[in-house]
């Protein structure tokens, strides 16, 4: 797709239109509800189905394949993503009222360096091909790991911080309670951060980790550096409203990593194959259509997996909890 310098500003300008009104929209902190969250987690997605449609009506039709292909790549990962959030936000006893806030500028701190990610693979692919093989078999490998976790059934119940949050809280120092939506206050003559700031930079930092293996995906599926960005946009730009949304859900998403796993290993051999064709070796490649077609089957089944084994799951602890309480009832009623 040809982008000019224009359609760069004039696209980023909107993007950031739109986060201004997020912004002000969230300005006061207050708890989300559910129908607020559902709403506006629409809104964006069908902004984004807009923007799809867009490039559709241009004469763009690839370039709208490849958007819808990487905008619901990105946000599975991102909902997998989420449950981490969910550990860090207790992690740091985040106020709820103050979630939203965390979760507006953590998610502004990870689009600007998923910017700087985009930018940097795009110049490599431009003049490194064989980065592919190296995408893919980072994929495929992050894939095999994801089922070696998923098979383990070891949840993770904490959060460490990186080392990067570590040395700029001992750099600047946290003050021990939160001081409303203050992100700095003065201790002693000493400016210092509140662990209102701590959580956002570790929201905002921890989102890069989540990229090592969403941007090498969507180049699997697309190496047009507009694509990339605004599919990565779209997809971070509603998580803040996802997470209120399904927060409580993602523990019945009981296969999403293997879902995830699949979708991954996928993109993976479509990158291998991409780059031995780069080469001169003939072999099939995998069109968007039946890339967006695995994509969307995968999460279907899935979601409709988990649900139906997390139902089980809760008959079965149902089942044994009546049963130990008759247990009790009975020992009681003997003694």
């Amino acid at each position: 797709m040809d982008v000019s310098m224009t359609l760069w500003v004039t696209t980023v300008l909107g993007l950031c239109a739109l986060i201004a009104v997020d912004f002000f929209i969230g300005l006061k902190p207050h708890d989300v509800s559910i129908k607020e969250a559902g709403i506006w987690t629409v809104v964006w997605i069908v902004l984004a189905a807009l923007f799809g449609v867009g490039l559709l009506v241009a004469g763009e039709s690839q370039a709208s394949g490849e958007f819808f292909a990487g905008f619901i790549t990105e946000k599975s990962l991102s909902v997998d993503n989420l449950f981490v959030f969910i550990l860090i936000m207790a992690k740091f006893s985040v106020p709820t009222h103050l979630q939203q806030r965390v979760l507006l500028f953590g998610v502004l701190i990870a689009l600007v360096l998923r910017a700087i990610f985009i930018a940097a693979g795009a110049a490599v692919i431009a003049n490194f091909s064989w980065v592919f093989y190296i995408f893919g078999a980072f994929l495929i490998y992050t894939a095999w790991k994801l089922i070696q976790e998923a098979r383990a059934d070891e949840e993770e119940e904490d959060w460490e911080e990186n080392r990067l949050l570590k040395s700029i809280e001992k750099k600047f120092g946290v003050s021990d309670q939160y001081e409303g939506t203050k992100l700095f206050i003065r201790k002693n003559g000493k400016k210092i951060m509140t662990p209102l700031m701590v959580v956002m930079l570790a929201i905002g930092t921890t989102d890069v980790l989540f990229a090592m293996d969403s941007i090498p995906a969507i180049f699997g599926l697309t190496q047009d550096p507009y694509i990339v960005f605004t599919a990565n946009a779209f997809a971070l730009m509603g998580l803040r409203q996802l997470y209120f949304l399904i927060g409580g859900l993602l523990r019945k998403l009981v296969h999403l990593s293997y879902g995830l796993s699949v979708i991954l290993g996928f993109i993976g051999v479509k990158l291998v194959l991409h780059a031995l064709h780069e080469n001169g070796v003939h072999v099939p490649e995998i069109s968007i259509p039946v890339s967006l077609s695995v994509i969307c089957g995968v999460l279907v089944i899935t979601t409709i997996t988990s649900l139906i084994a997390s139902k089980k799951q809760e008959q079965q602890k149902q089942a044994a909890a009546e049963a130990t309480a008759g247990e009790t009832e009975k020992d009681s009623i003997e003694a």
